[in-house]
């Protein structure tokens, strides 16, 4: 019988709560921004480290591609291993592999570089969240703590385009990954001293180390599959392969663990409904959202022809409603559920994607990007709180970790896929536009628009599913708790 330690309990004052939650905070701030902080300076990176066109794509790949592999396996540790320890570990690795990459001289050298950085962040946000949920009490209070974890994690997106153009332009590609550094560091030698140690206690407790690496490796190979699938075609014999394999490799893990005592997943856990359907929606979630960033990107850029730091600023906006939208859905939540929320939130998000869909080539900021993105921003921060939410609702604190986990996959895979197919998407449509020419400005408005639309229809299957899977019992009781201030009884598991 698994136990816990007394630290598992919120026992903090509310002062050391909101320090607690304001590293937190911080950190996941910092993880969230490398996965695109880099992508205003890759033209420079090329230069300098003379990659050739199709490698330079692994600078941002290869970050995602151990992030999303070793978050299931990295909140595991920490539940087992504890949740501090594992966010400090997490911390000093994420800090050296951007040091070491700030240094790189060669393309192999800051790939792998990344690649480690994605492996530090992995092991950090969920424990980061799995401290915020054993911190803070169900109901009202953990709803306002997520609020500000969305909000900042919402943003962070967004502040990484704005921020990679203002380091690059004003000092170099190099500072946009020497940033890290001092930050990880100081937030490393704050946490013994503001986060409280909590972890899984069990007697005899093995770790599952078949069950870990046929995880990691079949959703590093999966995440590497979707993200290759763009350079290579989906039809590709290497594409195919490896999605086989991992496909192969993720069977096998389900097996290993439904024979395992102390499995790394226990499968009761999604007997939880809630949970089941908060992160099939967060799955789509990353599928509509992640990829806008890109996009828009691409078409202020290349259509729109802005240079790297004015289409950084370009995001300041979006930013900044996506902070007051996190702030405003912890309230919502509370007035009116997580399900409600979360399914407004996908609505607004298909809005923004549907009206993002009728870019011009000839087109303005003000009415092509601006009202839009404010659009995807509000849904973004009513989506992000509620659905964070709902995964890790009814779960015990023993499962925390495993739980913020899993949300956190759900969305990174989510994002990659969603990336995989809306580019192949956008390119083949702005290819055929093109009629095998160089790709004008109309054409590549095309492909764009084509992908905008697609990304609406994710978003809008994330409603609708939201309004299916997700228990409304499970929502008002939420609400009910929140406002009598008591937590939120179990869940019904059907």
């Amino acid at each position: 019988m698994s136990s816990l330690s007394h630290t598992d309990t919120p026992s903090l004052t509310p002062r050391a709560k909101n320090l607690a939650l304001v590293l937190l905070a911080m950190t996941q701030f910092v993880i969230v921004i490398d996965a695109s902080i880099v992508n205003v300076a890759l033209p420079s990176i090329g230069a300098h480290l003379h990659f050739s066109r199709d490698d330079l794509t692994w600078v941002v790949n290869s970050y995602t591609l151990t992030f999303g592999g070793f978050l299931l396996l990295g909140g595991r540790m920490a539940d087992l291993l504890g949740r501090r320890r594992m966010f400090m570990l997490g911390l000093v690795v994420f800090s050296l592999a951007s040091l070491a990459g700030g240094l790189a001289q060669s393309e192999t050298w800051l790939i792998a570089a990344r690649a480690v950085q994605g492996l530090g962040a992995a092991i950090v946000s969920p424990a980061a969240l799995s401290i915020i949920t054993t911190t803070f009490a169900d109901g009202a209070e953990r709803n306002r703590a997520l609020g500000i974890w969305g909000a900042v994690a919402g943003a962070g997106g967004a502040a990484g385009v704005l921020l990679g153009g203002v380091l690059t332009s004003a000092l170099s590609w190099r500072w946009v990954l020497f940033v890290n550094v001092p930050i990880g560091l100081i937030a490393a030698a704050l946490a013994p001293r503001i986060l409280l140690e909590s972890r899984r206690e069990a007697a005899g407790s093995t770790f599952d180390i078949p069950g870990a690496v046929t995880v990691t490796a079949g959703l590093a190979l999966l995440v590497y599959a979707v993200v290759e699938a763009v350079n290579v075609g989906w039809g590709a014999t290497r594409t195919i392969v490896c999605l086989i394999v991992a496909v192969l490799l993720l069977i096998a893990f389900v097996a290993i663990e439904l024979r395992r005592r102390d499995p790394l997943v226990p499968f009761s856990i999604f007997r939880l409904r809630t949970l089941r359907g908060a992160d099939i929606v967060g799955l789509l979630i990353g599928m509509s959202l992640f990829s806008m960033f890109f996009f828009i990107s691409l078409y202020l850029q290349q259509v729109l022809h802005y240079s790297a730091l004015k289409a950084g600023f370009s995001y300041l906006p979006l930013a900044l409603v996506i902070i007051f939208s996190a702030g405003a859905a912890s309230q919502l939540v509370t007035k009116i559920g997580f399900k409600p929320s979360l399914i407004i939130g996908m609505v607004f998000i298909a809005a923004g994607l549907l009206w993002f869909s009728r870019v011009s080539p000839d087109g303005t900021y003000l009415g092509d990007v601006l009202f839009p993105s404010i659009l995807a921003a509000i849904g973004l921060g009513f989506s992000f709180v509620p659905v964070t939410i709902g995964a890790v609702m009814g779960t015990k604190p023993q499962e925390a970790g495993l739980a913020s986990g899993l949300i956190n996959t759900s969305q990174q895979v989510g994002g990659a896929l969603g990336l995989a197919i809306l580019s192949s998407i956008a390119t083949s449509r702005t290819t055929t536009v093109a009629g095998g020419a160089r790709p004008d400005a109309a054409a590549l408005t095309e492909g764009f628009q084509t992908a905008f639309l697609v990304g609406a229809g994710f978003a809008v299957t994330g409603a609708i599913l939201a309004a299916v899977l997700i228990s409304s019992r499970d929502s008002r009781e939420q609400v009910e708790a929140a406002r009598s201030g008591q937590p939120s009884p179990l869940p019904n598991p059907a």
